[in-house]
């Protein structure tokens, strides 16, 4: 049912989708007191007038209802004039140097579009973009999910051991992984470190694999362009983490670097993500207060 519904939807035009999402984030905001909640202490966490932000709950709505469109577009139909891209230079000269692409892409705007498209203009089935993914917990979702993101050029890694192991073998073969580093990541993975002041618990993979591999750091985004005429997808340099940095300094730098993009265009990001949770089964403690993390750093 679930992929007959997903292919139903794949075949209507875009702006329709995107105007039913608009329609579906706007209800989800009202019929969830939790999620208002979150979606609003969020901005204010991160300092921004609610103006700015609120387009936020119409743009989450249109991630979703964008989802069969991408999962289900026929394997031989290309994107197009579908995506417009701005500072793809940074990527050829990244490529140029052979030593491998960090692609670091927040929770904002359309993030599946940024690897399909990179895969599509840069990528081949020798040399796909490896992308990091955690597989669905319900069984009857997982096989739709891991079958819908199989396209030419794209590879995924399970969050696991072997996954990390990947995509250490595709940055040393001068390929192009992405990552989401403001997900918040499983027990023991990760360390405080602020994101908008707040201590929030970040991924330590990310740096660990700029520094293992020399891999050249770049940020990435897709912008959701309005009335469903496509994406904008934006690249810019990232980071510089230094081979002997602290965890917890190099988790920093990379949160920074992830709100220098939120705020370009704070109405696309998912401002109702649960960034500050707390990792189930965590065993190093509470997160750290405020005053804490800023006689750390």
């Amino acid at each position: 049912m679930l992929m007959l519904l997903f292919r139903t939807l794949a075949k209507l035009p875009l702006r329709v989708l995107h105007g039913l999402g608009a329609g579906l984030g706007c209800l989800t905001y009202w019929a969830s007191a939790s999620y208002r909640h979150r979606y609003r202490a969020n901005v204010a966490i991160a300092g921004l007038a609610w103006q700015v932000a609120r387009g936020g709950i119409a743009s989450a709505g249109r991630m979703m209802m964008e989802i069969p469109w991408l999962w289900m577009r026929p394997l031989n139909k290309a994107l197009g004039d579908t995506v417009r891209w701005h500072g793809v230079e940074l990527i050829e000269q990244a490529l140029a140097q052979g030593k491998g692409i960090v692609m670091l892409t927040p929770h904002m705007g359309c993030f599946e579009i940024t690897a399909q498209a990179y895969a599509e203009r840069f990528a081949s089935a020798i040399e796909p973009i490896t992308v990091l993914y955690r597989p669905a917990r319900q069984r009857w979702l997982r096989g739709v999910v891991e079958a819908s993101r199989r396209r030419p050029g794209l590879a995924t890694a399970p969050a696991s051991l072997a996954g990390v192991r990947q995509m250490i073998r595709a940055l040393r073969r001068g390929q192009t992984i992405g990552l989401l580093p403001d997900q918040v990541p499983p027990e023991g993975l990760g360390v405080w470190a602020p994101f908008f002041g707040r201590p929030a618990y970040t991924m330590t993979l990310a740096a660990r694999l700029l520094q293992q591999t020399g891999a050249t750091a770049l940020l990435a985004w897709g912008e959701r362009l309005p009335a469903g005429a496509g994406y904008a997808i934006h690249i810019f340099p990232g980071p510089e983490i230094p081979a002997d940095s602290a965890p917890e300094s190099a988790a920093a730098l990379i949160n920074q670097s992830m709100e220098q993009l939120i705020r370009l265009a704070p109405e696309q990001y998912l401002w109702g993500y649960n960034r500050y949770k707390q990792p189930r089964g965590l065993d190093i403690g509470v997160a750290p207060t405020e005053a804490d993390a800023g006689r750390e750093a």
